[in-house]
């Protein structure tokens, strides 16, 4: 039985993968009803990251109606256009750094646009500053202070390790940034040189290529004043979570937990948002940010939901399986969270899946420290909305999908950047803990 339930599993997921964005999280739902109905107990629902998410959205939503976001972008493409020869690296670390601000990687939608167009204009291949680009924003989320699935995963692993907020961040943020960077110089050999593309020259005959120019984007009076505020937020939730944690003891037996403290500062921070910068509310719920930010809500919601459904019906065997060879392999809990994101489509749907199996059978600190990239193989599948963006966004062709679906210019980097980011963590991880 156990194995025709995860059939049903895969299944649904596939199926969710098919149909693409929030069509995921349908299909999760509709996993735990085929569950439900073979003997299985439905799961635990995953309210805390969910909550997370939707608080962490709402100040962005507001950030971006007050036009925050637009200052944002404004600033990346001075970055990008103030050194274009070195777009291949400054791509990755202009959405790495807005994912890591925002909590999620929804935000490098906004950049995509100039990437591409800067890259074009210094005929440099936009395939290879947008893919590293995009992976550079999934793994990202494994260091934001406010994603969902940090805050999950550093609450676990100091309540089984005793590790702070701050050591974890530590650890994840460098370690993560530095393996994208040196996935950007294998990125500037892939592919053959824009002049040499049939397929860009194809439709540069055409006329199909446009060189846009410069983004006019008008930037409303209170953009930056949202932005500060946004930033000031996440100065106070790191400090708080520091302030909290066990290893500081700063405030001990807090009112607020962790998850608390983030879910009502970023709404709090959307309230004071609203009001000093003139938001209108009405306008929030059309932004953007909101509408990506739910959808991936609903993802979490089904995805998260199905994989607990079969993991705690089937714990023990799982446990029984699993156990001496996580002792024995630690790395391979990496491989175990790269497939899982794979199908998952989600770093906090995965995190919040498998790692408290993990934990539960006795993986080391280092492991379970290094190997949290791995939840970010979103690109293995050209599904993904911010892969799908950066085809659209490429006129030149450069960024295509091949005929065989997995053939895309996004693989290689992401492999690349993911095994990097678990290896340098292990090396670190070993260093500190």
């Amino acid at each position: 039985m156990i194995w025709i339930q995860l059939l049903v599993v895969l299944f649904f997921i596939y199926l969710g993968a098919r149909l693409g964005g929030i069509g995921i999280g349908f299909m999760g739902g509709m996993g735990v009803v085929a569950l439900s109905l073979l003997g299985l107990k439905p799961g635990a629902i995953p309210f805390d990251v969910i909550s997370v998410i939707m608080s962490v959205i709402m100040a962005i939503a507001a950030m971006q109606v007050a036009g925050g976001m637009d200052f944002l972008v404004k600033v990346a493409e001075r970055i990008l256009r103030k050194n274009p020869k070195h777009i291949t690296f400054l791509a990755p670390t202009v959405t790495y750094f807005m994912t890591v601000l925002a909590g999620t990687g929804h935000t490098a939608f906004s950049t995509l646009p100039v990437i591409a167009e800067v890259a074009k204009e210094q005929g440099i291949r936009p395939s290879r500053p947008l893919s590293i680009a995009v992976i550079a924003s999934q793994i990202a989320i494994t260091a934001s202070p406010i994603s969902a699935a940090v805050v999950f995963l550093s609450t676990s692993l100091e309540q089984h390790f005793g590790l702070s907020y701050l050591q974890l961040l530590g650890i994840w943020i460098p370690t993560t940034y530095v393996a994208c960077m040196i996935t950007a110089v294998f990125c500037n050999f892939l592919g053959k040189e824009l002049k040499d593309d049939p397929v860009y020259q194809e439709r540069l005959a055409k006329g199909l290529i446009t060189m846009r120019g410069e983004m006019q984007i008008e930037i409303k009076p209170y953009a930056k004043r949202s932005v500060g505020i946004f930033i000031a937020a996440i100065v106070v939730v790191m400090l708080y979570a520091t302030a909290i944690s066990k290893t500081v003891g700063l405030i001990e037996n807090p009112i607020l937990s962790r998850d608390n403290a983030i879910i009502s500062f970023m709404l709090a921070t959307a309230a004071i948002i609203t009001l000093s910068c003139k938001v209108d509310t009405g306008n929030i719920t059309n932004a953007a940010t909101f509408k990506s930010g739910m959808s991936a809500v609903i993802c979490v919601l089904g995805v998260a939901w199905l994989g607990n459904t079969f993991v705690e019906g089937h714990i023990n065997e799982i446990k029984e399986v699993a156990s001496e060879f996580l002792t024995k392999y630690p790395w391979s809990l990496a491989v175990i969270l790269f497939f899982a994101s794979t199908l998952l489509y989600s770093q906090a749907a995965t995190a919040k899946a498998l790692y408290p199996t993990a934990l539960l059978l006795g993986v080391s600190p280092e492991a379970a420290v290094a190997a949290f990239a791995a939840v970010s193989a979103l690109f293995i599948l050209p599904t993904y909305p911010t892969l799908i963006a950066a085809v659209e966004m490429d006129d030149t062709g450069s960024t295509r999908i091949g005929k065989y679906v997995f053939n895309h210019p996004f693989l290689i980097p992401g492999i690349i950047a993911i095994s990097l980011s678990v290896a340098l963590g292990f090396f670190v991880a070993g260093l500190v803990l």
